[in-house]
């Protein structure tokens, strides 16, 4: 499989990285099509209002077809910061690097943007992707029991750079 690293819209991107979310999360988080209808509506309203001046939008593609994707979302980054989003690769290429690449790539882009914050919020649990936040110099911040993704998790909130701010919008 020939892969290749491509910034900017792709073809199918707005159902393919909804559907790399909900294949992995069902089978290990038993989340369910509330979750499924929430990444595909608001990456699809990401895509629609994209400014490449304050967002980037990267994915590993084989054959046409994306395989791994991070965003940076910078909408609201004066105030929140820029804010990490739909971080994924699908279950043929984990494990070879490709998210230490798309994420590198993400905040590299950030840098560019001179965003002295950067941040996610995801939940407790998910060893490998905490692994390469913490690596790439992001700090757990919060957790709380929350209800964002359709059932209740113990959410995180990890920041990069200026740990203070604004309250985030955890959407």
């Amino acid at each position: 499989m020939s892969l290749s690293l491509v910034s900017g819209y792709v073809p199918g991107c707005i159902g393919r990285v909804a559907e790399m979310h909900a294949a992995y999360y069902s089978t290990r988080e038993g989340f369910g099509v509330f979750f499924e209808a929430k990444v595909a509506r608001e990456f699809a309203a990401f895509c629609e209002g994209f400014d490449a001046s304050r967002d980037g939008m990267w994915f590993v593609v084989a054959a046409g077809r994306a395989e791994g994707s991070v965003i940076i979302d910078g909408s609201h980054a004066q105030r929140d910061g820029a804010h990490l989003r739909w971080f994924i690769t699908s279950d043929a290429i984990r494990g070879h690097g490709f998210g230490e690449r798309l994420l590198a790539e993400a905040l590299a882009f950030a840098d560019s943007c001179a965003y002295t914050r950067t941040y996610l919020w995801t939940f407790e649990g998910l060893l490998a992707a905490r692994h390469l936040y913490e690596k790439h110099g992001f700090k757990l911040q919060t957790t709380a029991e929350g209800s964002q993704w359709g059932r209740t998790v113990n959410e995180q909130l990890f920041v990069r750079g200026e740990a203070g701010g604004a309250a985030l919008d955890e959407s």
